[in-house]
């Protein structure tokens, strides 16, 4: 694998939609728990190396089901941002923070990888941010969905690692 070269002071972890109605649902090919701890794992390590981490939780329009709160009480420098729709760029301040604390690379997790992980992916590129997709810190409603986005989408996109990957690189 080549170096992802990361500069961390201008990297964030962006963890997508970590709420207890979206880790309880059935998925594949990781549980939500597993990408949960997972998750946590990589916000620890990036705060401890100084890096900005993001949780994106999404609100539709209308009541908020049980479960809607961040599964994980953020760290006083961590930024949360609420999204309206699957993407996160598409209807929430993140490209705003992003730019606020002069952020170039983005580094993707969450559940679910063909929708909120994918979408807010498409995003990131679309708005010039470099991005790394951690592909066993995701999942999907549907393995094969799951499968196909991170063959096929991700490196389209930017680098797909896994969480060990990464690590050893940080």
């Amino acid at each position: 694998m080549d170096p992802l070269n990361l500069e961390l002071p201008r990297t964030a972890l962006v963890l997508v939609d970590l709420m207890p109605r979206i880790i309880a649902l059935p998925t594949a090919p990781h549980s939500g728990e597993q990408v949960f701890e997972r998750c946590v794992r990589l916000a620890d390590e990036f705060r401890a190396r100084g890096a900005l981490v993001v949780w994106v939780r999404v609100e539709r329009p209308g009541a908020q089901p049980e479960g809607s709160e961040l599964a994980v009480e953020p760290h006083g420098q961590d930024v949360v941002v609420v999204k309206k729709t699957w993407g996160a760029f598409g209807s929430s301040t993140i490209d705003e923070e992003l730019r606020k604390h002069d952020i170039s690379t983005l580094v993707l997790a969450g559940i679910a990888t063909n929708f909120g992980v994918e979408s807010t992916g498409r995003g990131a590129d679309d708005h010039g941010y470099d991005t790394v997709f951690v592909t066993d810190a995701m999942t999907g409603l549907e393995q094969h969905a799951h499968e196909f986005t991170v063959a096929y989408v991700f490196p389209k996109l930017g680098r797909v690692v896994t969480t060990e990957q990464l690590l050893t690189q940080l």
